[in-house]
C-alpha cells in the first residue's frame, strides 16, 4: 500500500518529567481539599496526636498542616517529593495487607509539582530538624531547621503553574466547605486526634483529644442528629461493625449524611449504601435517605484498597458477607428501638389566636350508627383473623451477632417494659370498649388516643396499611393468600414494553394473587386477583402494579419486588382518609396496632402516629 509522503509521521516520545508530574497530580489533587486530605493522612500515619490546619482563601493561597508525629529524617526529605517513594510498602505483597491510610507515595510529589511547598520536620530525640522546598517540582537544597518535633508543611499558591486548573477552583467559601468535610471525616474516623482548623485566621473547628464519637457527631451535625442516634456494635468472626444509625425521623433528601469507614478510612461503596437503605425499607419514603455513621473493621488481607488513587473505593474479598452483616445489624437495631414519631410543637399555645382554638372540634365523637362497617365488606377480613405475634425484643437481642455496645444498652433496656405495656393496652382494648371511649376520630382521617405517655394521634390509613401489609406477608409465607378467579378475563391495554416487563415477573405476580396471560401486542388478560382487594377494580390493580414496575430503572430483586407489590396492595385495601369509622372499628384498629411489628411506619415510610407527650402538653399550657 503506498504511503502518503505529504502526511507527517507520528512519533512516540517520552514525556518530560514535568508533564508526567502534572498528569499524575491531576489524578490525586483535584482541589485544595485533596491536598488537605493527603497531608492529614500522612500525619495520622506518622502517629500524630494533634494536627493544626491553617487555610487562607479556601486553600488556594495557603494550606499549612502542623503535627506532632514521628517526623522525617533529614536524609529522607528529598525522597519525600519523589514519585512513588514511601516508607509504608516494601514489596508488592504489602499491597494486600495495607494498614496505613497512605501507601502509594504519590501525594507530596503531586503537590510539589503544582504548588510552592516547604517541608520542615524533626524527629523526636534529634537535636535539630531540617527543611526542604519544592517549587513546581524543582527541589532546593536541604537546610537545617530549629523547630519542635513533628512535621510542618506549607503549600502556597496551589496550581500557580497550571492556570487553567486554577480557574476551575470555586469560591473560597465553597472550597473551605470541602476542606471542612475532609476534616469531619478524619475527626470521626480518628477519635484519639486533637484537630484544629482555622480559615483566614478565624477558628472553624477544634475537636479535643478523647472527645467521644457521639459528641463529635453532635459537634459537626448538631444536637438534632446526636439525640436521635442508636448505637450498634456487632462482631461476626474477624469482622466488626459499630457506630450509630439515626432515627428515621432524621431522614434527608440525599445520602450526604451516610458516613462509611473501613479500618479508619472513609470510603464510598454502592453496595454498602444499598444495604443501609434496605435496612430502612418501610421506614423511609421514596427518595429519602437514612443518616448513619458506620465503622467496619476487617483484616487487611480481606480488602483491596489499591483501586483508585484517591483510595476512596475498595474491593471486599467477600462483599456478600459484609453486605449481609450491615443489613442484618441495622435491621435488628431498628427493630429493637421505639420509632414512634414525637410531635415537637414550635411555640407555646399562648401564641395561637383564639379564633384558631375555636376552630378545633376536639372532643365530640362522631356519630356513625348509620355508616356500614368498612371491615365487614366483602374481601376485607377482620383484623382478628390470623393475628401476628407481637415482636419479642429480647429474642431480637439474642440473635447471633446482635450484641450492642454498653452505650446502646441503656436505650434498649426500656424495650421489655414497653412490650409489657403494649400487652396490657391490647388486652384492655380487645376485651371491652371502656378504653375505646378514649379514642376518637377526627376529620375522618385521624384517631386520637390517650396513652400513659400523653396523646397519640394516629393516621388511620397509614396504620391500617401497615397491619394489612404484615398480614399479607404472613399469608404469603404460609401459602394461604386467597385468589379470586375472574369468570371472564379482563383485558388490560399496555405498551409493548410494559407488557414485556410485566410478563417477565409473571411468577412473582402469581404468588401475590395476580395471574396474567399474554393476549398479543401490548394487551394482557387478567385472570385472577387477590381476594383482599375485592373493593378495587381488578384492572386498576394491575395498572398500578405495571406503573410501579415501569418506574424502576433496574429490575428489582424478587424479594424487593414482592415487598413493593405487597405494600402497594395493602395501600389499595386499607381504609382511606375520609372514611368514617364506628367506635367498634376504632377500637379494633387501635388494638391491632400492638400486633404489627413496625407499627410506627407504613410500608412506604410515612409515620403512622405522632406522640404528643404529657410534658409537651403541660409546657404548651404553661404549667411548666
Amino acid at each position: 500500500m503506498p504511503v502518503d509522503s505529504d502526511k507527517p509521521r507520528s512519533r512516540i516520545v517520552q514525556l518530560p518529567l514535568e508533564v508526567v508530574t502534572k498528569i499524575a497530580a491531576g489524578e490525586v489533587i483535584e482541589r485544595p481539599a485533596s491536598v488537605v486530605k493527603e497531608l492529614l493522612e500522612n500525619s495520622v500515619d506518622a502517629g500524630a496526636r494533634r494536627i493544626d490546619i491553617d487555610v487562607e482563601q479556601g486553600g488556594a493561597e495557603l494550606i499549612r498542616v502542623v503535627d506532632d508525629g514521628g517526623g522525617i529524617a533529614a536524609a529522607d526529605l528529598p525522597l519525600a517529593f519523589a514519585n512513588h517513594a514511601t516508607s509504608k510498602l516494601q514489596s508488592a505483597d504489602d499491597l494486600f495487607r495495607v494498614r496505613t491510610l497512605g501507601f502509594r507515595g504519590e501525594a507530596l510529589a503531586s503537590i510539589g509539582g503544582i504548588a510552592q511547598v516547604t517541608l520542615q520536620s524533626r524527629q523526636p530525640g534529634d537535636l535539630a530538624g531540617a527543611e526542604v522546598s519544592c517549587k513546581g517540582g524543582q527541589l532546593a537544597p536541604v537546610r537545617d531547621w530549629n523547630g519542635t518535633p513533628g512535621t510542618r508543611i506549607e503549600v502556597r499558591h496551589l496550581f500557580y503553574n497550571t492556570p487553567v486548573r486554577r480557574k476551575f477552583l470555586k469560591s473560597p467559601g465553597t472550597e473551605i466547605g470541602h476542606i471542612c468535610e475532609i476534616v469531619t471525616r478524619l475527626a470521626l474516623a480518628q477519635p484519639g486526634l486533637h484537630l484544629v482548623l482555622t480559615h483566614n485566621g478565624k477558628s472553624v473547628y477544634e475537636v479535643a483529644h478523647g472527645t467521644s464519637l457521639a459528641d463529635r457527631i453532635g459537634l459537626f451535625f448538631g444536637p438534632e442528629i446526636k439525640e436521635k442516634l442508636y448505637a450498634l456494635d456487632v462482631q461476626q468472626g474477624p469482622a466488626r461493625l459499630f457506630g450509630f444509625v439515626a432515627d428515621p425521623a432524621c431522614e434527608r433528601g440525599n445520602a450526604k449524611l451516610q458516613y462509611l469507614f473501613l479500618n479508619g478510612r472513609w470510603i464510598r461503596d454502592r453496595s454498602l449504601g444499598h444495604a443501609l437503605q434496605e435496612a430502612y425499607r418501610g421506614l423511609l419514603m421514596t427518595g429519602r435517605y437514612a443518616v448513619a455513621f458506620l465503622f467496619i473493621e476487617l483484616p487487611p488481607d480481606q480488602v483491596d484498597v489499591n483501586v483508585h488513587p484517591t483510595k476512596a473505593e475498595v474491593r471486599f474479598r467477600d462483599g456478600g458477607a459484609v453486605y449481609s452483616m450491615v443489613l442484618g445489624a441495622i435491621r435488628q437495631r431498628l427493630n429493637a428501638a421505639n420509632l414512634t414519631a414525637r410531635l415537637r410543637p414550635p411555640a407555646p399555645l399562648g401564641a395561637v389566636p383564639v379564633s384558631a382554638l375555636n376552630a378545633m372540634p376536639w372532643l365530640a365523637p362522631q356519630r356513625a350508627e348509620e355508616t356500614p362497617s368498612l371491615f365487614s365488606k366483602p374481601g376485607l377480613p377482620s383484623y382478628t383473623k390470623n393475628p401476628l405475634p407481637p415482636p419479642d425484643p429480647e429474642a431480637t437481642r439474642r440473635e447471633p451477632g446482635g450484641a450492642w455496645s454498653a452505650e446502646s444498652e441503656a436505650r434498649s433496656a426500656e424495650v421489655g417494659t414497653r412490650s409489657a405495656e403494649r400487652e396490657q393496652a391490647r388486652d384492655a382494648t380487645t376485651n371491652g370498649h371502656a378504653d375505646a371511649l378514649k379514642a376518637i376520630q377526627m376529620h375522618n382521617a385521624y384517631l386520637v388516643l390517650e396513652t400513659p405517655e400523653g396523646m397519640l394521634v394516629i393516621d388511620q390509613h397509614a396504620l391500617h396499611e401497615r397491619i394489612l401489609f404484615e398480614q399479607l406477608k404472613e399469608r404469603l409465607r404460609a401459602g394461604t393468600l386467597e385468589k379470586q378467579k375472574l369468570l371472564i378475563p379482563e383485558p388490560v391495554e399496555l405498551t409493548a414494553e410494559q407488557a414485556a416487563k410485566t410478563l417477565e415477573h409473571r411468577a412473582e405476580l402469581s404468588e401475590l394473587g395476580l395471574e396474567v396471560d399474554d393476549f398479543g401486542g401490548g394487551t394482557l388478560l387478567l385472570t385472577a386477583y387477590p381476594a383482599l382487594l375485592s373493593r378495587t377494580p381488578p384492572g386498576e390493580i394491575l395498572k398500578a402494579v405495571v406503573d410501579h414496575l415501569s418506574s424502576k430503572e433496574r429490575l428489582p430483586t424478587r424479594e424487593q419486588l414482592l415487598s413493593d407489590l405487597l405494600s402497594l396492595m395493602a395501600c389499595h385495601a386499607a381504609v382511606r382518609s375520609g372514611d368514617t369509622l364506628t367506635p367498634e372499628e376504632i377500637a379494633e384498629l387501635v388494638s391491632q396496632r400492638h400486633l404489627a411489628h413496625d407499627a410506627h411506619h407504613c410500608p412506604h415510610g410515612r409515620p403512622t402516629a405522632l406522640l404528643f407527650t404529657r410534658h409537651d402538653l403541660d409546657r404548651q399550657f404553661r404549667r411548666i
